[in-house]
């Protein structure tokens, strides 16, 4: 089936690259270009665009006021375009807490290096139109619930997240259910290498425990999330003695650089100490290192179809038979929370 397309963008140039790339694909149809966002709202009232891709930069309303009007008033799925100027990137990762089903680097360099970006484009913006997007009229989306009074928790314990699109949004959303004495986290999120430290930064400012931006032998702490840098190292666990955090050169893993696949195959030697945690995503990344974790002992959840943006690597992972239960966003801190107690599982 076409996914309907419409581009927003004040930039001439930039519309005219978009709706050549994205008309190349036959899956794909570009229904209109819009040059600021009351042109595009006129534009969506009339077209009924499937998808939307949105400039994150715009003169007048910019992108972020437009998308929150867009998930308030007519949700569907949206596609951030970022040029990954610094304050591009601190707009798009609240783009993306607020609903954005995935934010990419607009197209740019020479002819030879637009057809992997074109590749990228393309995918993304067909895997975004099939994405569930949900209403935010009534507000922010439902939270989990806090504890009331401080757990009993495994101190030896490690929790090992992988979410992809949608991702954001979720992290949000589950990190702020858990308690200052949670275990240590440590976090692979698909997105592009500028966004991963002002991410951890928007994070450590809205959760309860501290969030940092990973570095090379960083030691994992209770009470401490720790995300993995994107770009050009894999993040891996060191197990023996002190956990350390280790950043490792390597290609590209399933596509992928950091790869939560690579997180979760070296959290295999804590056995039932670990807890491994497939969030929202397209594709099958952490579908395999979680199987693997499920095998070694470890307790290991996804999320539930209803629940995702894109149910893509949790279903990857249930269909391969490594998951001990699919749960819910809103419930998924109480279950990792669960596996953690002092008492067992459970």
């Amino acid at each position: 089936m076409t996914a309907r397309v419409l581009i927003v963008d004040d930039s001439p140039s930039m519309r005219a690259m978009l709706g050549s790339i994205l008309s190349s694909d036959p899956e794909l149809e570009v229904i209109g270009c819009a040059a600021e966002p009351n042109e595009a709202r006129e534009m969506i009232k009339t077209l009924k665009p499937d998808v939307i891709t949105l400039d994150v930069e715009m003169p007048g309303m910019d992108g972020l006021t437009f998308l929150e009007r867009i998930m308030r008033l007519r949700p569907m799925p949206v596609v951030m375009c970022s040029t990954l100027t610094a304050r591009g990137t601190e707009i798009a990762i609240e783009a993306l807490r607020l609903g954005a089903v995935e934010c990419i680097a607009k197209p740019s360099g020479r002819a030879s290096e637009l057809a992997p970006q074109s590749l990228h484009l393309c995918r993304t913006v067909k895997e975004a139109a099939r994405s569930q997007v949900r209403s935010r009229a009534m507000g922010a989306p439902p939270r989990a619930s806090k504890p009331s009074a401080p757990l009993a928790l495994r101190s030896d314990m490690v929790i090992v997240i992988g979410a992809s699109t949608g991702g954001v949004e979720a992290l949000f959303t589950f990190l702020d259910a858990l308690p200052v004495n949670c275990p240590p986290v440590v976090v692979v999120q698909h997105m592009p290498a500028n966004f991963t430290a002002g991410f951890a930064a928007r994070l450590d400012a809205a959760v309860p425990m501290r969030v940092t931006h990973g570095q090379d032998r960083q030691p994992l702490r209770v009470g401490e999330v720790v995300i993995a840098p994107g770009g050009d190292t894999h993040a891996e666990l060191v197990i023996g003695g002190a956990l350390e955090l280790r950043l490792l050169p390597g290609d590209l893993h399933g596509g992928h650089r950091p790869a939560v696949d690579r997180l979760f195959a070296s959290a295999t030697g804590l056995g039932a100490r670990a807890v491994g945690v497939l969030l929202t995503g397209m594709g099958r990344d952490g579908a395999e290192g979680l199987l693997a974790l499920n095998q070694a002992g470890a307790t290991t959840f996804a999320q539930s179809a209803d629940s995702c943006v894109v149910h893509g690597m949790p279903r990857a992972a249930v269909e391969l038979g490594g998951v001990t239960a699919e749960v819910s966003l809103t419930r998924m801190a109480d279950a990792v929370l669960g596996a953690c107690r002092t008492n067992g599982k459970g």
